[in-house]
């Protein structure tokens, strides 16, 4: 095919074909979780009424969302090629080496457990089922890892957005189909990520971001099993886009105003995927408020700063807003609903979070208010001449303090809650492992920005910080308005969470939670940055060329000294950068040194050994050795962490867990042998399960029913993790 073709093929344009691949899968998203949230809550979540609910909602929202988009930056045909290309590849390369997390010992295996009982009873929460165990008894245990025992019934930890997501897999391939839907969010994540940067960084530079941002090993870790953060990267990052093409749609006339609604909703549903969302689109909260007061100034011709590059967008604030709320609004209903005991663990950290919002809600509706008043006191602050440079000044100092805070600051807490002392305990064991001395206060959060070094590379944190300190110079100058909010939610987000991670400090378990924006957002910047180098070093060949001709400088050496730019010894180091930046090549192969190899080279010691291998067939196997009328009693406390909710929502046989005392590792055996008998009066078949032979011995003769030997993800502390660790578990069954 000619590059004429490719560039348009039957009338689309390779830009628009790019900009509506790059939107379709957030858009996509939304009016699932629209249709399948009010199902979920009334019990109906089921295929033959979500998925065409699902489909329709979807179809509508990309229709609304997409049609008549106008033209944006032109891209070439081999561009979005290049770009498809990467997105596939990476789908195909992490689902050939996906996980097969379904024992309950991390988040991922808690994600998927929660997937595979929506796909299989639709419904929440989980019933106990104790019927089949003779009735309640103070011995039984319901709740499990991941599972709270609250108000008569299980419920799941977490929000439900990505298990409702995960359900589509399962309703098309059963088990296999589940362990396969990450792989496929992955791809749509590069997909949306290189829209964004197209939109921002131009569409020459989304190939190159799509590969830095996919070879990334946060990004093949998350795209490999079933967590939270890449549904919520799709839903920021694309709310991003749709924002964007908002703005392009109201100086066309062509209906920004729906765009800008379903923007906010997007972004607003971030909430429903996972709870943290509503910090990292709390400034699209402020943005539109900015919008809003904007709209309140030019209404009554109050002066704005001139060129301050928002006129006009004001129109968009109350769409935002209005679907941000929305979205928002459902994934807090949604919370309070169907998650209320996970709300109860995050309390320390959710409620001083909500009153920020609230705080910033309040601050966002009084300066809209006063807009008019405000208008001229800020727009005379706005033209003050140092407040540019001083604004750029503070990004480059806030993280350099990141980057000193190591050798500053030592981050510790002391255990004061059951919670914590877990924690303290994982640390210390995880510190044994690692060779390090055990100190179990420990939480590694000093080091948060080199963990972001570790994985996309120093060279891309630096370009990162100086795209960011020349764009917020350009926008308190009243330029680069289109950055604004993609760098208040990446500025807010890292800084945020950099200070305090809230996780425990294990790779690559801890590099989760730089997925949903630090790290697209540094590659985003650091892309851009490349961009800039390359503008400056391709006006100052400009420049010197036309002195050297304005000159008529004779002699080889003084006209090649002129071309470099000066003749001083900086410029052996300089000189060679620059000419590279400036050469037709140099900018891909710059980029792809600076900023992909890096990342590879961290991302080499696991992106080729899957974990979890095996997990299926044991759990099949393990399955289908239980009878089938089985009222399944785990005496073993890890087994019943890991197995109760397996065997309840995959076996699909009704299991408890027996109490354990404090400092123990199997009940009382007096306790077992009731509940024995209580089975046996049900008509049903008491088998227990336990993780060594010795704890069933007492109660008939123990058979091996799992024998599994696998990999497991490493839990390194201070450097990158470059490796797997081995995995063993056991388990054998009794029928009592």
């Amino acid at each position: 095919m000619t590059t004429g073709r490719l560039d348009r093929v039957r009338g689309l344009s390779a830009g628009r074909v790019l900009a509506v691949a790059s939107a379709v899968p957030a858009l996509a998203l939304a009016g699932w979780l629209l249709a399948g949230l009010p199902l979920l809550m009334l019990g109906w979540f089921r295929p033959q009424v979500v998925v065409p609910l699902g489909l329709a909602a979807a179809v509508l929202l990309c229709r609304y969302g997409l049609r008549r988009l106008p033209e944006p930056a032109p891209a070439t045909g081999w561009q979005t090629a290049g770009v498809s290309a990467i997105a596939l590849g990476s789908g195909i390369f992490n689902a050939v080496l996906h996980s097969e997390q379904l024992i309950v010992r991390r988040d991922p295996a808690t994600y998927a457990q929660y997937a595979a009982w929506l796909a299989t009873r639709g419904s929440l929460p989980i019933p106990y089922g104790e019927a089949a165990f003779g009735g309640q008894d103070p011995a039984l245990s319901f709740g499990s890892v991941g599972f709270y025992d609250h108000g008569g019934a299980v419920v799941p930890q977490f929000m439900p957005g990505p298990p409702m997501v995960h359900a589509i897999g399962h309703w098309l391939g059963g088990l296999p189909g589940l362990l396969l839907t990450p792989p496929v969010l992955g791809a749509l994540a590069v997909l949306v990520f290189a829209g964004a940067a197209a939109r921002l960084a131009g569409p020459r530079r989304a190939p190159l971001a799509a590969l830095a941002f996919a070879v990334g090993m946060p990004i093949l870790y998350t795209s490999r099993a079933a967590f939270s953060e890449i549904p919520s990267l799709i839903m920021i990052f694309g709310g991003m886009s749709l924002l964007l093409d908002a703005r392009t749609r109201l100086r066309a006339a062509q209906g920004a105003t729906a765009t800008a609604a379903l923007a906010g909703l997007v972004f607003g549903l971030a909430v429903l995927v996972r709870i943290d969302g509503l910090r990292d689109v709390l400034p699209v909260l402020v943005y539109a408020g900015l919008l809003i007061a904007l709209r309140r100034i030019e209404r009554r011709d109050e002066g704005f700063p001139e060129g301050a590059g928002l006129r006009g967008d004001g129109r968009l604030g109350v769409p935002l807003l209005a679907g941000l709320l929305t979205g928002a609004g459902l994934g807090l209903l949604a919370a309070v609903v169907l998650a209320a005991p996970y709300l109860d663990y995050l309390s320390g950290s959710l409620l001083p979070l909500l009153a920020v919002c609230a705080a910033v809600l309040l601050l966002t509706v009084a300066a809209a208010a006063l807009a008019p008043r405000l208008a001229g006191p800020l727009g005379r602050l706005a033209r003050v001449r140092w407040l540019p440079g001083l604004a750029a000044g503070a990004v480059v100092l806030v993280m350099g303090l990141f980057a000193a805070r190591p050798w500053l600051q030592t981050v510790t807490r002391h255990a004061t809650t059951p919670e914590d002392l877990l924690t303290s305990d994982f640390i210390g064991k995880t510190q044994a492992a690692n060779g390090l001395p055990v100190d179990g206060s420990r939480l590694y959060y000093e080091d948060a920005l080199h963990w972001v070094a570790w994985y996309i590379g120093p060279p891309a944190v630096v370009l990162a910080t100086l795209a960011g300190a020349v764009l917020v110079r350009r926008l308190v100058r009243g330029a680069a308005s289109e950055w604004l909010l993609p760098l208040m939610i990446i500025g807010w987000t890292t800084v945020t969470t950099l200070y305090r991670p809230a996780i425990t400090p294990d790779h690559p378990f801890a590099a989760r939670r730089l997925v949903p924006v630090i790290i697209p957002g540094l590659v985003l910047l650091a892309v851009w940055g490349l961009r800039w180098i390359e503008e400056k070093a391709r006006e100052r060949e400009a420049e010197n060329d036309r002195d050297i001709a304005r000159t008529g400088i004779a002699g080889r050496r003084d006209r090649e000294a002129a071309r470099n730019g000066t003749t001083g010894r900086g410029d052996r180091f300089i000189a060679p950068l620059a000419r590279l930046a400036a050469s037709r090549t140099g900018p891909a192969v710059l980029g792809v040194v600076l900023l992909v190899v890096p990342p590879a080279v961290t991302s080499i010691g696991t992106a080729f050994t899957p974990v979890g291998r095996g997990e299926r067939a044991a759990v099949e196997a393990m399955c289908a050795a239980l009878p089938e009328n089985a009222s399944v009693l785990l005496v073993e406390r890890v087994t019943a962490d890991r197995f109760t909710q397996l065997v309840r929502g995959v076996c699909g046989l009704p299991a408890a867990g027996v109490e354990v005392s404090h400092g123990e590792d199997t009940p009382a055996p007096g306790d077992v042998t009731r509940l024995i008998g209580r089975i046996r009066e049900t008509g049903r078949v008491p088998v227990l399960l336990a993780a060594e032979p010795a704890q069933l011995t007492p109660y008939g003769t123990p058979v091996q029913t799992m024998a599994l030997r696998t990999r497991q993800d490493e839990r390194s502390l201070v450097e990158a993790p470059d490796g797997t660790w081995s995995l063993s578990i056991n388990v054998w069954t009794t029928t009592g």
